[in-house]
C-alpha cells in the first residue's frame, strides 16, 4: 500500500532542513523480522537542531513515530501513517568518555557499541548493555536491562526535543523508570544519554562481556529474524517459562513460529508478514491465560496500520 505524499507540504514548512524526507519509505529493511509496510514518510535528520527545526515546524495534526534499530519492533502490514523519525550518521552516533567515568551516545548508538567503549575506557558497570540487541534510543524509551543490570542504574540524564520543538534534558528521576518502562513524555524523541561507570580493568571488562554474549547465543536465537524478547517477565514468573508451560513452544502461525529455542522469541521463518508475528503473539497470551490466569504483556512495540 502506499500513503498520499506530503513531503512537499512538510519541506515548504521547514525551509531551512537539513535532513532527507521519504515518501512512502519501506521500513521492512530495517527491522529485524523483515516485515512490514511502508512509513508515508521517513525523516533522517542532520543533527539534534535540524530535529528541532523540522519538529517545530510541523503540522500538529501529523503524528511522530520513532524508530531505532528495530530490534525489538514489529512494523504492521500497513504501514505507519505520519512521519517516522530515524535517528542516524555522525551526530547520533558519537560515543564520548567524559570525566568521573562517564559516558555520553547518541541516541542512535548500538548498546552493543556501548558497552565495548566502556570496556575499551576501562568503564565498568555498563557491560550488561552487550546483552541487549539494541540502540540507546530504545534503552531509554523501555528501561531495558539484561543479565543483571538496567538502564536506570547507570543512567546520568538524556538529551531529547519534543513535539514543539525543545530541546529538553532529563535526570534519571525524570524518567520514571520501572521494569521495561519509562513515564519520559511520548512525544519525546531522545537523542542522547550521559552513563555513569565506576572504575575498572579492561581485560575483566572484556572477560564479564565475552560471558554474556556466549549465554546469549547459546541460549537465544539470535541468527533468525527475530525481534528479541516479546513478553515483559509477569513478575515473579518467567515469560520462558509461562509459554512453555501453556504448550506454545514451536507453535506456528503462517509462518510466524515461537522459537524452539527460546519460548520468549518469535520468529519469521521466512515468509511471514507482520500479521502473522503479531497473530501469534496474541495467540499465545490467549493459550497463556487460559493455562495460568497470566497476563503477558508485549514488550516488542507494534506500529502502524494492519493491512
Amino acid at each position: 500500500m502506499s500513503f498520499p505524499d506530503i513531503v512537499g507540504d512538510i519541506a515548504a514548512r521547514a525551509p531551512d532542513l537539513r535532513g532527507r524526507l521519504s515518501a512512502n519509505a519501506p521500513l521492512a529493511p530495517y527491522t529485524w523480522f523483515r516485515v512490514g509496510g511502508p512509513a508515508q514518510v521517513l525523516f533522517s535528520p542532520a543533527d539534534e537542531e535540524d530535529l528541532a527545526h523540522f519538529l517545530a515546524r510541523l503540522a500538529p495534526d501529523i503524528p511522530v513515530t520513532t524508530i531505532g534499530l528495530c530490534s525489538n519492533l514489529i512494523v504492521r502490514d500497513g504501514g505507519v501513517p505520519g512521519v517516522v523519525v530515524r535517528l542516524g550518521g555522525k551526530a547520533f552516533g558519537e560515543i564520548a568518555t567524559l570525566p568521573d567515568h562517564r559516558l555520553r551516545g547518541g541516541a542512535a548508538v548500538p548498546d552493543m557499541k556501548l558497552a565495548r567503549a566502556a570496556a575499551d575506557a576501562g568503564i565498568d558497570g555498563l557491560a550488561f548493555f552487550c546483552g541487549i540487541p539494541g540502540s540507546i534510543g530504545g534503552a531509554l524509551r523501555m528501561n531495558a536491562g539484561a543479565h543483571g543490570g538496567e538502564t536506570t542504574d547507570v543512567l546520568v540524564e538524556a538529551g531529547g526535543v519534543d513535539r514543539a520543538g525543545h530541546i529538553r534534558v532529563f535526570t534519571r528521576a525524570d524518567m520514571g523508570f520501572s521494569y521495561r518502562h519509562s513515564d519520559a513524555p511520548d512525544d519525546v524523541v531522545f537523542t542522547s544519554a550521559v552513563f555513569q561507570g565506576r572504575p575498572g580493568d579492561p581485560a575483566e571488562i572484556a572477560a564479564e562481556m565475552k560471558r554474556i554474549t556466549a549465554a546469549r547465543e547459546q541460549s537465544q536465537p539470535i541468527r533468525e529474524r527475530t525481534g528479541g524478547s516479546t513478553f515483559a517477565n509477569p513478575r515473579p514468573h518467567s515469560a520462558w517459562k509461562v509459554i512453555d508451560a501453556a504448550g506454545c513452544r514451536g507453535l506456528v502461525v503462517g509462518d510466524a513460529q515461537v522459537s524452539p529455542m527460546h519460548c520468549n522469541f518469535l520468529i519469521n521463518r521466512g515468509a511471514a508478514t507482520a500479521g502473522d508475528i503479531e497473530g501469534l503473539g496474541e495467540e499465545v497470551r490467549r493459550r497463556v491465560r487460559e493455562h495460568s490466569g497470566i497476563e503477558l504483556r508485549w514488550e516488542i512495540r507494534r506500529i502502524g496500520l494492519s493491512a
